[in-house]
């Protein structure tokens, strides 16, 4: 899979494409529809197939730039960050994935110059699968009829996606949010269609956890809201295998910590993971994230969490 960062990166031989907009966040069942129809689509006309994702996401970009006398829009959580949507999309055999940089100039055009500037002359599109619902350009201007519209004039086609249900609801990200929100862990892996991770780079932290007697595997959350906060039974994949474990997610505020910090504590491991790629899997929710009047206070609470987790692996020794 080709990544393209910037609709001015394009090569200049572009020979057409089909293509899809979306932010694709956790690619999910719905998103792997939506992909599906895309590959046809690709197969039928032969031309490679194209992906169109903003970084950051638009919702994002707005949650920073809100004008100081108004109200703070916040933005929803990441499912996957987007080292993990392109590894997810590349899974999917997408050809191509073009990475527009959503910022001020970005936002302020209208939905026939998105389509004109970056569907016509960057893509040179010649189909597009996008939902009937879709809303782009400033102000959400462009709509799918007049996608469909500019399509006859500028000689691309336009299909509608289809809307995915599981057991009568649509697949959506916000859904998969509010079931990681509860810790429905079964729920989030149904609709993601695989169980729900995060992955990154283990990163250098504050050496706290060792001190405490509690040494753990820090990934840096690169300042994005996470979809989890608090304590957990993970597992963690390193190089092929399993390891088994117990993770805080969140802001660390006994220790005033100022960004999130994925911290996983793998028992009886000994080894150095620094630089190294991993995953973790959630099991199961052990508490909220919690601020502690003292650092003892904090060791106890985690001496207890790591009591619960080796039960829960003790008594499900298939995982």
């Amino acid at each position: 899979m080709e990544l393209i960062r910037g609709h001015y990166n394009i090569p200049e031989n572009q020979r057409g494409c089909v293509a899809t907009i979306g932010n694709f966040d956790g690619v999910h069942l719905g998103h792997q529809a939506v992909i599906r129809q895309l590959l046809e689509k690709s197969k039928q006309l032969q031309l490679p197939s194209v992906a169109m994702v903003f970084e950051p996401q638009p919702m994002e970009f707005f949650s920073r730039s809100t004008p100081a006398d108004m109200e703070p829009r916040i933005a929803p959580p990441r499912i996957s960050r987007f080292r993990e949507k392109l590894r997810l999309l590349e899974a999917q055999n997408i050809d191509k994935v073009l990475c527009l940089r959503f910022d001020q100039n970005l936002s302020q055009l209208n939905g026939l110059d998105f389509i004109q500037h970056i569907l016509v002359d960057g893509l040179n599109v010649k189909h597009m699968i996008v939902g009937d619902d879709f809303r782009f350009g400033h102000k959400r201007s462009g709509d799918f009829e007049l996608m469909r519209s500019e399509g006859q004039k500028h000689g691309f086609g336009i299909t509608p996606t289809d809307t995915f249900l599981l057991d009568g609801e649509r697949v959506s990200s916000t859904r998969i949010r509010a079931a990681l929100a509860n810790a429905d862990f079964a729920l989030a892996e149904t609709l993601l269609g695989r169980p729900f991770t995060i992955s990154g780079k283990i990163c250098h932290g504050q050496q706290l956890g060792r001190t405490l007697g509690v040494p753990t595997a820090n990934i840096g959350m690169a300042g994005l809201r996470p979809t989890l906060e608090g304590v957990y039974i993970v597992k963690l994949q390193h190089q092929g295998r399993w390891l088994p474990g117990v993770a805080n997610i969140g802001n660390r505020p006994t220790v005033a910590g100022k960004h999130p910090l994925l911290e996983v504590h793998l028992f009886d491991f000994n080894e150095t993971l620094y630089g190294d790629f991993v995953t973790v899997q959630f099991q199961q929710k052990i508490r909220d994230e919690e601020k502690f009047d003292s650092l003892p206070e904090l060791k106890a609470a985690m001496e207890s969490d790591l009591v619960i987790g080796r039960q829960y692996f003790a008594e499900n020794a298939e995982l």
